[in-house]
This record gives C-alpha cells, sequence and structure tokens, in this order.
C-alpha cells in the first residue's frame, strides 16, 4: 500500500520515486509476478501455488499521477487506486479526468475510498451509511458503476461498519499487514503499509518473501475496542494439523510501545494476554513463525475508542 510519491514533507505516507522503481525491480529480481486485477477476483477462494503481488495506492494524491502513474503505465504494472470522492479536484488530488484515464486503461483500477476521507469509526451508523452513499452516488454518476473494491480510511471499521461494505462490494482491504490467502475475509484484507520509514529495501525484501499465516478464526470478530473491553481477550483459532504453530512468536503496541506479547498455546489455539491497554487511536498485534518454507505473517488492527 502506497499514498504519496515524491512529496518530502509527508515522510509518514511518501514513497520516493527512486525507492519505489527499486521496490518493483527487488519483485521482477525476485521472480514474482503482479497480480491481475481479473485474477485476484476470479480466482480469489482458490488456493493458489504461487505468490503475486498487488500494487494499492489510497487517496489519488496529485503526486501519483505526476509520478507513480508514468512509470506504471510504462511497464504495464497492474493496481488499484482507491479514490475518495470528495477531495476530487481540490489542490493536491487527482481530477476525473485523470481518475478516467487511469480507468480506460488496461492495468489501472479504481476502488472506492468513502467520500469525505474522516474518521468514520467515529460516526454514528447513519451517517457512515450516508458518506459511503454518496461516495457510491458520484462514483456511479461519473464512471456509470460503483468500484467493487473498497479501502477503509486509515484502516479502520467496526463489524456492522464492515457488514454495511459487504453489502455494497465485493471487496475491502484494510491497513493491518499480513499476506492475503483463500482463508481471509474478503472484507479485511491485509497490505503491508509502505512510505520512507518504512519502505528500505532490505525490509521489502523480508515483507515480498512472507507466506500467510492462514488461521480459522479470531476473537473478537469486532475490531472496534471500546473502553470497557480494552484491552481485548484477543484469541486465534488456527486449523487443526497446522504445522510449526508452536514456533509462534506475537508482537504488540500496547501501551504505546512494541512489546513480545505474553502468548499461550492449547492444541490450535493461541490466547494473547494483553498487560496494557491500547491507546487512542489504533492498536496493532503481529505474530510470525518461522515455518518449513519460510516465514509467515498475520497483522490485526483494532480501532480504539478515544
Amino acid at each position: 500500500m502506497y499514498h504519496r510519491f515524491n512529496e518530502n514533507k509527508y515522510p509518514s505516507t511518501n514513497i520516493q520515486m527512486d525507492i519505489f522503481e527499486k521496490h518493483i525491480n527487488i519483485i521482477q529480481s525476485e521472480n514474482l509476478e503482479f497480480e491481475s486485477i481479473e485474477n485476484f477476483g476470479l480466482n480469489f477462494t482458490k488456493n493458489k501455488e504461487k505468490k503475486k503481488i498487488l500494487i494499492t495506492i489510497d487517496d489519488a494524491f496529485s503526486s501519483f499521477y505526476n509520478n507513480a502513474w508514468p512509470f506504471l503505465k510504462k511497464n504495464r504494472i497492474p493496481f488499484i487506486l482507491f479514490v475518495s470522492t470528495e477531495p476530487i479536484g481540490k489542490n493536491g488530488y487527482m481530477n476525473w479526468k485523470q481518475i478516467k484515464e487511469i480507468e480506460k486503461s488496461e492495468f489501472g483500477y479504481i476502488g472506492n475510498h468513502s467520500h469525505s476521507h474522516e474518521y468514520l469509526i467515529n460516526y454514528e451508523f447513519e451517517d457512515f451509511k450516508k458518506d459511503i452513499n454518496k461516495s457510491i452516488k458520484i462514483f456511479k454518476e461519473n464512471l456509470g458503476y460503483n468500484p467493487i473494491y473498497f479501502s477503509y480510511p486509515f484502516g479502520e471499521y467496526s463489524k456492522e461498519q464492515r457488514d454495511y461494505i459487504a453489502k455494497n462490494f465485493k471487496f475491502a482491504f484494510g491497513q493491518h499487514s499480513g499476506v492475503i490467502d483463500f482463508n481471509k475475509n474478503r472484507y479485511e484484507l491485509p497490505r503491508f503499509p509502505i512510505n520512507e520509514k518504512y519502505g528500505d529495501l532490505e525490509r521489502f525484501k523480508f515483507l515480498i518473501r512472507l507466506l500467510p499465516l492462514q488461521y480459522k478464526k479470531i476473537e473478537p470478530e469486532d475490531k472496534y475496542i471500546k473502553k470497557d473491553n480494552n484491552p481485548p481477550n484477543l484469541s486465534i483459532e488456527f486449523f487443526k494439523n497446522q504445522k510449526n504453530i508452536k514456533n509462534i512468536n506475537c508482537f504488540s503496541d500496547e501501551g504505546e510501545k512494541w512489546k513480545k506479547s505474553k502468548i499461550q498455546l492449547e492444541e490450535n489455539k493461541l490466547q494473547i494476554n494483553f498487560v496494557d491497554k491500547f491507546k487512542f487511536r489504533r492498536g496493532r498485534i503481529n505474530c510470525s513463525l518461522n515455518d518449513d518454507d519460510g516465514w509467515r505473517w498475520l497483522g490485526i488492527q483494532f480501532s480504539i475508542e478515544n
């Protein structure tokens, strides 16, 4: 997941184009293919033998159009561009003509990123629905359809919001790290956020070599944590006879400081016992294990009530 390109003022969401081009070169040097968007949708529920890479860009900043789009177009690299409808045409954002240019290409796809791009987790549910419905209406007016892909602003959502998105889209992406596999919930798809801090080449090589850490169920299902259940009682149920689960380690940023989590594994169920509360706005847990085929990774993001 990328945002801005060559916008030095915003290091938390920016990547330099020379680094982005090196990312693409690394993907190709690892003999990995880019996932076509059609195949992603058609083959989502199929167990794939071969890993592929899907590039996504959030927010439709002008810097994407001016800097990254010519490179992606020249090299015919498929991607999804997630667009919020309210800022379209404003200073620093793409306009409809530019968005339609992407949409008409054979490898650029448009996704819905809400209307306002506000902290929708704070909205009353009716206001949340109004925001999403407004974006759908604007897309239909300008593109003739509503995109089938959705990206949650800031990766934040409640179960109620996720279930509403499921009624209007075929896939939805968060901002929790992880590798997509056919067991993942299609409305809680993980992505690895890339920026200046987390885009160095060695880390990028590590990320693209990761394998999915599959699981059967995560509880609580609702990723919105309120004051009365912070920290959450988190458990991960794996599949029976899943290999090497005993090698798993988890880390969390509870108390705003990354630390190794206290875990308890009984048969195929992992209990994560937090010591501190998660602070406002987001809480993250990353679990990994060194498997026979390489490192497997699973990320979870909670949205935290203020």
